[in-house]
């Protein structure tokens, strides 16, 4: 192959400035035939990198169990590049009021939970999997109030869960709910930005940790194994596929991993992508939202869409 094409998920404005930027320093700096393309929604970008019309996917951490499956189903084969440092043993929590009665999860029964949307891990998919395993069905034994702010960017747009935190301090009692659910990084944004008043909420369970976005290439790539970023200890990423480490994608994951924090050329785009430095990936952090995708249904074994009234 000649190049990479990357595909990226536009759930803020800075997206363009992130993705020219890297695009000007991989092309004029390091030398690597490199462009992108941005995508309204994670599913469409997950069907364009399986069906080989990108290179690579900087994917939501629901857009690689969706894409591992539908590769798994056709037969073709994914890798996993490269992560930023900020994606590794992240935790949810279960949030309530400081002055609710609640000490435990079971305690919830009967009340109502906020989550963000209907896609977010962090948000939704992740905390309504830890009630299960405190013995309590959404929808059933706990009343679950969505907050489906822009479906379709897996959670990556926070409005839902910035929603859901007000709803613990509605004006109006009618609206107001017993517990809400976000990343813990959110909820100290949270608290900067007064959503939640300093005191006034205490954390009443957390997620065992977990890991967030991975640089995922595809099979245009002919790649399963992206020379030494693949996770070899997780046999869910690999086929019997190699690419060579003179590859465009194998050039593109060192070039990601070598990027300095401090090249002022770089600096302002990391930070604006999060991160300090490229990690190379690893696959165990997401065993637990693929439980969770299972018991909400979101996606079937395939990685068909089956969540009810889901809409990207």
């Amino acid at each position: 192959m000649t190049g990479v094409l990357l595909g990226a998920v536009a759930y803020d404005p800075k997206v363009v400035t992130i993705w020219d930027g890297f695009r000007s320093w991989l092309r004029d700096s390091a030398g690597l035939d490199f462009d992108y393309v941005l995508y309204s929604n994670y599913e469409r970008q997950v069907s364009d990198l399986v069906d080989g019309r990108i290179d690579v996917a900087w994917n939501s951490p629901l857009a690689w169990v969706r894409a591992r499956r539908l590769a798994a189903a056709r037969g073709v084969a994914l890798a996993p590049v490269t992560m930023r440092d900020t994606d590794c043993d992240l935790r949810s929590v279960v949030v309530v009021r400081a002055d609710s009665p609640a000490v435990g999860l079971a305690d919830l029964a009967g009340r109502v939970v906020a989550t963000g949307a209907v896609d977010s891990p962090q948000a939704t998919l992740l905390p309504l999997s830890l009630l299960r395993s405190a013995g309590l069905t959404p929808g059933t034994d706990v009343r679950v109030r969505r907050f489906d702010i822009g479906v379709g960017l897996h959670g990556d747009h926070i409005g839902g869960e910035r929603a859901a935190a007000r709803a613990l301090f509605a004006a109006d009692p009618a609206d107001q709910v017993d517990a809400a659910c976000m990343i813990d990084s959110n909820l100290l944004l949270f608290g900067r930005e007064g959503v939640l008043p300093a005191g006034a909420v205490r954390v009443l369970a957390q997620t065992p940790p977990y890991d967030h976005c991975t640089m995922t290439a595809g099979p245009s790539a002919s790649a399963a194994n992206a020379g030494p970023w693949a996770a070899a200890d997780d046999a869910r990423a690999s086929t019997d596929t190699d690419i060579s480490d003179t590859s465009d994608i194998s050039r593109f994951g060192e070039l990601l991993l070598g990027m300095d924090y401090a090249d002022p050329s770089l600096r302002p785009l990391l930070d604006l992508e999060g991160l300090k430095e490229w990690r190379p990936p690893r696959l165990s952090g997401y065993e637990q939202l693929e439980r969770a995708v299972d018991q909400a249904g979101f996606y079937d074994a395939d990685g068909a869409i089956t969540a009810d009234g889901y809409r990207p």
